[in-house]
């Protein structure tokens, strides 16, 4: 009680100190532009009437701005009102007095986690300048957290508008007016002589670099947007403080306070999850070959339009080869589809036969048409491989059919693993068949656990729960412990979700298969990690301007995932993550895990092509991936449409598990007798 007293005592100092200072911390500035002319800056000072005032001189529009303290929290509305025609950018700071900048981490979810170092020069990053704003719908939430390390204390600026309307840029970089009305603005952080900075403003305003596609910063963009004489412009954000006993619970609280602010809604109406399923499985019969070697369903680099077959395989990452026939063979022999039961052994049958390299490895990625196989491994579809292979012994010996020479592949594969396995537990992200290690990042290793407990169940040989504890120690004192989560994708090396949602699901399957305080101690790592895991997602809608595809189909955001900071864009990814939140939930009694799970299960389908509604898809249930949804582009097409190539082997194997629950629940209960 009495150290409970001394941290309400504490916050109580905290906000009575930020009571004092938060309005008086707050400054504002107006950027006006006349067209084919540079803009003015007026720096703005408050008059008593609550108006802003212009230091140099008369301003053509009405500035009213009105704040409120309470409880720690800046409430700030600004209304502007035009008396002549005006092109505006608003900008306002909020300096964090006695918050050193050199003693604090950054946070903007879903791409920016403290000082984003793991990322290269080429994306935003401390790399490159220790100052950042970018545009809200980068963001899962349309906030900006500044935490301090040495004192715990925090502040956010988020903000609040109905994020109904977007306009398209006219200008990459430079100065531009808007071509129409926009909801969204800017958020970010600033050096500003060695004090933190929150600042923030609107319309958008990127610097000191744009970021306009895979490891493309351009140079800086400040938007204008159009009021006509007598229009008016109502913006409202919140600034709030806080304090946490370290970067975890920071993103914790942030994570909860958002989710309360925004409070994101199921998308009604939803397909079932057979459905849905019915509609997937299609992609099961069209992008099924065959070949005198491999059967495989061909998932990756295709193109949208077509979705022709390309002649590539892949056992994982974005391919998920095996994990798809496991699914078919599941599906097909629950409704009585004799066509997908046949086309899934078929792929099953060739990969016992011609599926492994000579010491015994994964192919892991085959390009028929262009006759090309790469030497170098991954820890990541290795796992993802032997997964699939677990799944699919598991199903075939409750339903009484035995394969020895599969066991006896897993058993080879999961020792050649383990050689693989350093003494913190990690392994490293890639390798090749004669062990030679090519990337020791540890990054991937939360992707070896689920098979590692996996084969511990169904063999009933403790050295694989070893070793999967061994990964859980590293994930423990590696990334959990320090909320540094990076590179579990193998396309990228930067702070990414499926580093923290693998770290989640790895710790998941470690609490599913132990008891007691070790099993209470794995739930909590899951509990931090999928606070960061969750980060990512999107909370709120962003808009989009007519004639982009995603805004003429009325495309909700909310419930979708940003990907990583190098690739800025939403998709699909969650497999069995929905699982986690949904037994975080109940293990802590947390109905916004629940609630926000199954936003996410509604949401993740709007785009399913089938029918009257492709989505510019060019086959039925080739779930599209790579969703742009903010000004960014793969490589083709930018906002509001998606890259040209994807990969939808992946897309259909993750909503497949997330329509499939519980399922590490029910193999690692099921006992797999001899």
């Amino acid at each position: 009680m009495k150290k409970l007293s001394l941290i309400i005592c504490s916050l109580a100092l905290l906000f009575q100190a930020n009571a004092r200072t938060m309005e008086q911390s707050l400054n504002n500035q107006i950027y006006l532009k006349t067209p084919g002319n540079f803009s003015q800056t007026h720096q703005l000072r408050k008059g008593s009437d609550g108006a802003l005032y212009s230091t140099t001189g008369q301003l053509p529009l009405i500035i009213n701005q009105q704040t409120r303290e309470e409880n720690g929290t800046l409430y700030v509305t600004t209304t502007l009102e035009a008396q002549q025609d005006v092109w505006f950018n608003l900008q306002n700071s909020f300096a964090l007095n006695g918050q050193m900048h050199n003693d604090c981490l950054f946070y903007m979810p879903g791409f920016w986690y403290r000082k984003n170092l793991r990322s290269p020069k080429e994306a935003p990053s401390f790399h490159t300048n220790d100052s950042w704003r970018v545009r809200e719908d980068r963001l899962s939430v349309p906030l900006t957290g500044i935490f301090n390390e040495k004192d715990g204390n925090y502040h956010t600026v988020v903000r609040i508008d109905d994020f109904k309307t977007d306009a398209l840029n006219s200008l990459k970089y430079g100065e531009a007016i808007l071509t129409g009305e926009t909801s969204i603005g800017y958020t970010g952080f600033e050096n500003e002589n060695g004090i933190a900075t929150l600042v923030f403003g609107f319309p958008t305003h990127e610097a000191p670099r744009s970021y306009v596609r895979k490891l493309t910063l351009d140079p800086e963009v400040m938007m204008f947007q159009h009021l006509a004489p007598g229009e008016t412009k109502v913006l409202k954000w919140e600034i709030k403080a806080g304090q946490a006993k370290d970067f975890s619970e920071f993103v914790e609280d942030v994570w909860n306070y958002s989710y309360d602010k925004f409070a994101p809604q199921v998308i009604e109406e939803m397909m079932s999850a057979e459905k849905a399923k019915e509609i997937l499985s299609n992609f099961f019969v069209e992008s099924y070959v065959n070949t005198d070697k491999l059967n495989y369903f061909s998932g990756v680099h295709m193109r949208t339009d077509d979705c022709a077959s390309t002649g590539s395989v892949e056992v994982g990452f974005v391919g998920r080869v095996l994990l798809n026939a496991f699914n078919a063979l599941e599906y097909g022999e629950a409704n009585g589809r004799a066509d997908l039961v046949e086309k899934a052994n078929a792929v099953f049958d060739s990969y016992l036969q011609h599926g492994f390299t000579p010491n015994g490895f994964f192919r892991e990625f085959i390009d028929y048409t262009h006759n090309v196989e790469p030497t170098e491994l991954s820890i990541r579809r290795q796992s993802e491989g032997v997964f699939a292979i677990m799944h699919y012994l598991g199903y075939e010996r409750k339903n009484k059919r035995r394969h020895p020479e599969w066991e006896n592949k897993m058993k080879h594969i999961l020792d050649a693993i383990l050689k693989l396995q350093n003494e913190d537990g990690s392994f490293p992200r890639k390798f090749d068949d004669s062990y030679a290690i090519v990337d020791v990042s540890g990054g991937s290793t939360p992707s070896a656990t689920l098979p590692l407990v996996m084969a511990y169940t169904y063999f009933k040989d403790k050295k694989y729960l070893d070793a999967a504890k061994s990964t859980g120690s590293y994930l423990e004192k590696e990334l959990i412990s320090k909320s540094d989560y990076f590179s579990s994708t193998l396309d990228a090396n930067c702070e990414d979700k499926e580093a923290s949602l693998y770290a989640a699901t790895a710790t998941y399957y470690l609490a599913l298969a132990t008891k007691g305080a070790e099993r209470k101690h794995y739930a909590d790592l899951t509990k931090k990690a999928g606070y960061f895991a969750l980060s990512w997602y999107y909370m709120w809608d962003v808009p989009f301007a007519k004639g982009q595809m995603l805004g003429d189909v009325d495309f909700k955001s909310r419930g979708w995932g940003n990907v990583s900071v190098e690739n800025n864009h939403i998709d699909v990814f969650i497999f069995e993550f929905g699982d986690v939140i949904e037994w975080l939930a109940t293990e802590y009694n947390e109905p916004r895990f629940s609630q926000f799970a199954e936003v996410i299960r509604t949401s993740m389908l709007q785009l399913m092509p089938v029918g009257n509604s492709m989505y510019d898809i060019g086959k039925v249930g080739y779930y599209p991936e790579v969703v742009q949804h903010t000004n960014w582009d793969y490589g083709k097409n930018g906002k509001g449409f998606y890259n040209d190539i994807f990969a939808p082997g992946w897309t259909v194997a993750s909503l497949w598990e997330l329509l499939s629950p519980k399922r590490a629940e029910n193999y690692l209960t099921t006992n797999y007798r001899r």
